[in-house]
């Protein structure tokens, strides 16, 4: 039910955006497709989706050390992925076609907030519904990878172009996917709000900073390319802190054992 309205809303949304003037560049409409489906969800279905739901916004309870540092390193990958790009794109081909904040005819802040919305009614569907969803029956990374191939699918213009580029689109929808699915697991708290911010900081980079956006296959393969390298580094931290945590088991536990 989710996914059949999420496809047809978000269609449903793109046809209008002409008529309403509204520039791609701003916020595209077939962003409010999730948002729609999460609706039409909740009206069948109240109870289960106020338990997919938790901690979607900001609790009142006190957010510990580690969660802000993990909320710190998820809202700087995007700036990490970003910055690989534009380091992939200046090798391949010489030059970084930024864009500057005067070549819109909306002003930076706008485009900013309008980006953040258009991102926020995404993820409310991907990270905030379907992702709790998965996980009831799959594992973290598991659970990611499907939603970021579902989320990668949803994008139909995309497999309108080469076979290449939509690859490349396909495994950077993955690689990000898993990347929040791993660093939101556990979190009951802002949940929107945090995969809200990595969508928009990666959307405004694709506008401002790299060319992703332009439908050439590079910069779209060298996107996928940064986006595994930002997941591999987040599932090896994952391990790393699977394998710690029976290690403090066993010193808080060995004295006692004596």
């Amino acid at each position: 039910m989710f996914l059949a309205v999420a496809f047809v809303a978000a269609g449903a949304c793109g046809a209008l955006q002409p008529a309403t003037g509204i520039p791609p560049e701003v916020v595209q409409l077939t962003q409010l497709g999730p948002a729609v489906a999460v609706a039409a969800v909740a009206l069948l279905w109240p109870g289960r989706i106020r338990e997919r739901l938790a901690g979607t916004l900001p609790a009142r309870e006190r957010v510990g050390a580690a969660a802000g540092r993990r909320a710190a390193a998820l809202l700087l990958t995007p700036v990490l992925i970003i910055a690989l790009c534009a380091g992939g794109g200046l090798l391949a081909s010489g030059s970084l076609p930024v864009t500057g904040p005067r070549a819109f005819a909306h002003p930076v802040p706008l485009v900013v907030a309008a980006q953040f919305i258009g991102a926020c009614a995404e993820e409310i569907g991907w990270r905030c519904h379907l992702q709790p969803l998965l996980r009831t029956r799959f594992g973290p990374v598991t659970a990611s990878v499907l939603v970021g191939v579902v989320w990668g699918l949803w994008h139909v213009p995309v497999f309108a172009q080469e076979p290449a580029f939509a690859a490349g689109f396909l495994l950077a929808t993955t690689a990000m996917s898993v990347v929040l699915g791993l660093a939101l697991e556990g979190v009951r708290s802002n949940r929107l709000l945090l995969a809200g911010g990595f969508h928009t900081l990666i959307n405004l980079g694709m506008l401002y900073v790299t060319d992703e956006t332009a439908a050439a296959t590079a910069p779209m393969l060298i996107l996928g390319g940064a986006s595994l390298a930002a997941a591999l580094a987040w599932i090896a931290a994952a391990r790393r802190a699977a394998h710690a945590a029976p290690d403090k088991i066993i010193v808080t536990t060995a004295p006692g054992t004596r």
